[in-house]
Parts: C-alpha cells; structure tokens; sequence
C-alpha cells in the first residue's frame, strides 16, 4: 500500500511537471489569456505560471505584456489574499507604471480602477476615490461607458464607505442605467447589489429590500454562474431584515447566503468563514447568544487570517461576541473581547486623525504652489500690458486685483484651516466621550466580577445597584459620541435604552412588568441629562424592586415635558402596590431616596411624591441654558 502511495504521489509530480512544461511552450499572449482565465479557479500551479510568465514578459522588455502579467498577479492576490496587501499594491503600481509606458490607456485605468478599490477594503477611502475618478477621466476621453460603469459601481462603494449614501445611491443608479443600455446583466446585478448598502445606509430600508430582490432575480435568471454575488445580495439583504427587526429572515437569507459560498469555495477557507457573522448576528438579535457565539468567532477567525482584523466590521463583530458571553454569565470573556473592540476602535481613530494631518498639509502645500503660480502669472500679465497700455496705469490695476487676491486667498486658507481644526476637534471630543464609556464599562465588568463572589443578597442589590448608575452614566456618553449633536442627548431614546437594562438586570423576575415613554423628543446637555439619568435609574429600581412582587403584571410610565412656566417637567410612576405597603417605606430613608433629592437640589428643582395609587414622582426643574428642547 505504501509503495502504491508513493508510486501515486511520483506519477502526480510527473504530470504537474509536464504541465508546467507545457505551459511554458506557449506564446506569452496565449499563456496571459490562460491566466486571465483560471485566476479565478486557481489551479495549484497558477502562481508559479504566473511568475513565469512575468519573467518572460522582463525577457522579452515588452511593456505592454509587463503591465498585463502585473495587473494579472495583482488581481490572484487580491482575490485569494496568501500573502499581505504589500502584493497587490506591488503588482498594481508596476502594471501602472509599464501600461503607461505602453500608451495603453485603457489598460491603465483598468490598472488604477483596481488598485484604487483596494484601497477600499484597508480603509483609505481618500486614495481610492482619488484613483477612480482619474480612472474615469481616461475613460470618457477613450468614450469607454462599459469603463465609466465600472467605475460608477466602484464609486458607490467608496462613497458608502465615507458615509456618503445619496451619493453611493446616485453613482449606483447611474452604473444601473448605462449597465441597462448595454444590456449588461451582470453590472446590473452588481448595481442592485450596491443599492442594497447604499439605501441600508441612508435608512431607506424598504428600497433596501426591492433592491435585495431584484439583484438576487437578476443573477438568478441571467448570469447564475455568478455565485459569490449571489452570496452577497443574500447576506446584504439579510442585514435589512435584521433592522427591520425580522431576525428570521435575516438569519434564513445569511444561511443561505453561507452555503452559496461552502458550495463554491469549500468551508475551511477563511474568505468563507467570514460569511458566518451574518449567521451570528442574526442568533444574537434573537437572544439565541450560544449559537451566536462559534459563528462569530469563526468569523473573526477569518478576517485574521486575511489580514483584515483591524477594520469597522472587526470592532463590531468583537462587541457582539462580548455581548453573547455578558448576557450568558461569562463576565471574564465579555470583558477581554469588549477590550479587542476597544483596541480596533482606537485603531481606527488614530488612522483617521493621521489621515485629516496628511490632508492638511497636502492643501496646505498645494495653496503654497497655486499662490506662486498666481504670482507669476500676474507678473507676466503686467509686463505685457506695460508695453501696451502705459506702466502707470496698468501697474495700480494690478497691485489691486493682487491685493484683493492676496487677501482672498489667506481668509480661504484661514477658513480651510479652521475648518480642518473643527473637524480634529470634534473626532478628538468624540473619542474622549468614548473613552470614558470606556472606562465606565470596565467599572461595571469588575463590579459584575465582584459580585460572583458575594453571597449576602443585601450586599449583591448594592453592587447590582451600582453597576446600574454606572451603566445610566456610560449610556449618556455612549449616545453622545454615536449621535450629530455632541453637545446634548435626545432623552426619549436614552430612557427606552436604560429601561430597557434595568429590566434585564433583574432577569425573570420583571418579564410581566412594560415599561412606556410617553413623551415628544426632548435634548439636554450632558450637566443635566447625568443627574437625570441617575435620578431615573434609582426610581426605575426601586418600582421594579418594590412595586410588584409575585411576579405581578403591571406598568413603568416616563414622561418629560415644558411647562408654561419655562421649567421641565420629569414624570415616573408604575401602578403597583405602592411604597405605603411593604418594604419600600424602609427604602424611603435609604441611600437611593437621599440620592434623588440631592440630584434634585442639584438641578435646582423640587420633587412631589404620591403613592395614593400605585408610586408617582414628579421633579420640575429650569431649563438649562445648554439644553434644547
């Protein structure tokens, strides 16, 4: 058997041997043809026939066929991703460089249009913008549309990927309408396919759907082979239903869209592990946390090993699998994961204030040279008009269009800078409230540690309690570094939130009891919405603790509203048993009751109590001159 295994193993060497051989004998243009055929399929051998074939083009010092065999080894390393990004950047730059040389316009801005959405996926979205649009000038001089549609659908993407959605919608209808001209099937597929992400980001989730549906029809009845684009018109539509709060078909469409991508790619590899975070996320939204868990931890798994464990979709897969373990009791895990989040986030944020620096001084450095240019040319301009018309004249004309220039230039470039200075600070501002939910966190995960170790029930309330101010404090950080406005917090979101928590930290024991907002929007600063939100986690608390025993059914009401006479009116109650019975009248003298009124003095406003049916609090305070209501 052994000496049948090795005979095998011989004759297999031999007939690669030969094939390789053969593969060699080929004229260079049929072998860049085979290339660009089985780049895709990647046949065992392909690297080696690529790097063969790009010798032969050096041998040759064809520049044309260089570029060709550069821009192919490009494409495999992009697509398959065995070594770092350094490969494909590599290969993309020298096809550039040698089709250049070659006057082959049209296999130049195939060159930059590839390497320019490479740049996508490693999150400088600038450079890639930046190199498909000049990608697309050469291909409206070359009147190329199949070219420009190219490009269109590349552009929607970036866009999206800059948080620009009605422009990554306009360049994606516009790709659909040349695509429709032309009658290319697959272009439309992959238009509907950038629509899906482009209304998902602009919260037109309907559209969102109609476009997840006509991108799956169209591949299913034109182009079928086109399995992986079939993979992501079920995954991105999946997404959609997953906001739309329809987790089982959001979980139905991201199994669908996982097997697509087993069937053709087979399930060990790590570009198909990646396509379980939809599988995850689904189980997640559902409460189903143990079966969330190995789908986003392989999903993880694969983005690591393609070298794409620093981006956005990094930070949210670590903070879903953080959640899992939280709500399942595993404080340890959620803690370390929440603090891989944590790391890909600061990452994130530090290439991005790097990126606004370089920005910076390249407009800085461009004003330096267009100033020059505009010298010169006023220079010559005034010397040939000396000759004609008379120096005096002509020479006050132009010192005053120079000084009108001149001063116009320097308020542009004083409001360039100003502007860029906001933009720093506003980031920075961002990621200091960040950090401070943060830390805050990190206070409720050792309190949730600390408290596996206590026994005394009295002494476990205390530290939950805690954990909940902590959390009602971090939550008004966390809206204020994820919201437009970073000066103030819309309270009606931030109450459902918070109620939502302190309902889930008491587990079964409140399932009966709901909890209603009844309230218009309202926005405070974060010097009034902090004690509020305390003020609002103590009587949550305390109704949840006190008001129904038994497992009673009943209700939690909050409402804010102006009163006439200019101060906020702060409303809870619940329709349970009331504080006049049971052990809520020991509560009233307790650390909770003393920390409501103090937070009340705090706001400068008074407090009124009713207990005649079920527990009513009332708490009217001014207006802060930061909040806006």
């Amino acid at each position: 058997m052994k000496s049948y295994l090795l005979g095998l193993l011989f004759l297999t060497t031999q007939m690669l041997g030969a094939q390789v051989n053969t593969f060699v004998k080929l004229p260079i243009d049929s072998a860049l043809v085979w290339l660009n055929d089985n780049y895709i399929d990647n046949p065992q051998d392909f690297h080696e026939r690529s790097l063969q074939t790009l010798k032969r083009a050096y041998q040759e010092n064809d520049d044309q066929l260089k570029g060709e065999a550069h821009l192919l080894l490009m494409r495999w390393h992009a697509y398959y991703v065995p070594f770092t990004m350094d490969s494909v950047y590599y290969h993309g730059e020298k096809a550039r460089v040698f089709f250049e040389r070659a006057n082959d316009l049209s296999g130049l801005a195939s060159a930059i249009v590839l390497l320019g959405f490479e740049y996508v996926d490693q999150n400088d979205v600038d450079r890639a913008e930046e190199l498909i649009f000049e990608a697309v000038d050469i291909y409206e001089a070359l009147e190329d549309r199949q070219g420009i549609l190219d490009c269109y659908i590349k552009l929607s993407k970036v866009f999206r990927d800059q948080k620009s959605a009605e422009l990554a919608i306009r360049y994606a209808l516009d790709a659909l309408e040349i695509a429709r001209d032309l009658e290319d099937h697959y272009s439309m597929a992959m238009s509907y396919m950038r629509l899906i992400r482009a209304y998902h980001e602009n919260g037109q989730l309907e559209k969102g759907i109609e476009a997840g549906d006509n991108c799956i029809k169209t591949v299913n009845n034109f182009v079928p082979e086109e399995r992986f684009l079939l993979a992501r018109g079920y995954s991105y539509r999946g997404d959609i239903w997953s906001d739309l709060g329809d987790y089982q078909k959001s979980l139905e469409d991201n199994r669908m869209s996982y097997s697509i991508v087993v069937e053709r790619m087979g399930a060990e590899k790590p570009a198909t592990q990646t396509y379980r975070a939809g599988i995850g996320y689904a189980y997640y939204y559902q409460g189903n946390y143990k079966d969330a868990i190995p789908h986003l931890t392989a999903a993880i798994g694969g983005y690591k090993d393609l070298g794409q464990d620093r981006g956005p979709t990094m930070q949210k897969l670590y903070e879903t699998l953080a959640g899992c373990h939280y709500h399942l009791g595993d404080y340890k895990e959620a803690y370390l994961n929440q603090e891989l989040g944590h790391a890909v986030f600061d990452t994130l944020m530090k290439k991005r204030i790097v990126n606004m620096e370089n920005e910076a001084l390249f407009k800085y450095e461009s004003g330096k040279k267009d100033q020059a240019l505009a010298e010169q040319e006023t220079v010559i301009r005034q010397n040939g008009r000396i000759q004609w018309m008379g120096a005096g004249l002509i020479g006050l004309l132009v010192l005053f269009l120079g000084t009108l220039f001149y001063y116009f230039r320097r308020n542009k470039k004083t409001s360039d800078a100003l502007f860029l200075k906001n933009q720093e600070n506003e980031l920075l501002l961002k990621e200091i409230h960040h950090r401070v939910k943060n830390n805050l966190q990190t206070i409720s995960s050792l309190l949730s540690l600390q408290s596996e170790s206590i026994s005394d029930k009295n002494a476990l309330d205390a530290v939950q309690e805690s954990r909940n101010r902590v959390a009602s404090m971090a939550l008004i950080h966390q809206k204020l570094y994820q919201g437009e406005n970073l000066a103030a917090i819309e309270m009606r979101d931030y109450f459902e939130t918070i109620g939502r928590a302190i309902k889930e930290s008491f587990g079964k024991k409140t399932e009966n009891v709901s909890l209603k907002i009844d309230m218009s929007e309202v926005e405070l600063d974060v010097d009034t919405a902090i004690p509020i939100g305390l003020i609002t986690n103590e009587l949550i608390t305390n109704s949840l603790k006190h008001a129904f025993p038994d497992n009673q059914k009943g209700e939690i009401l909050i409402s804010m509203e102006m009163e006439k006479d200019g101060l906020l009116k702060l409303l809870i109650s619940d329709n349970g048993q009331g504080t006049s019975t049971g052990s809520g009248t020991q509560n009233e003298k307790g650390f909770g009751s003393m920390l409501t009124q103090l937070l009340t003095i705090q706001l400068g406003g008074s407090l009124e109590k009713s207990t005649a049916s079920g527990t009513t609090t009332i708490i009217h305070f001014p207006l802060q001159k930061k909040s806006v209501a």
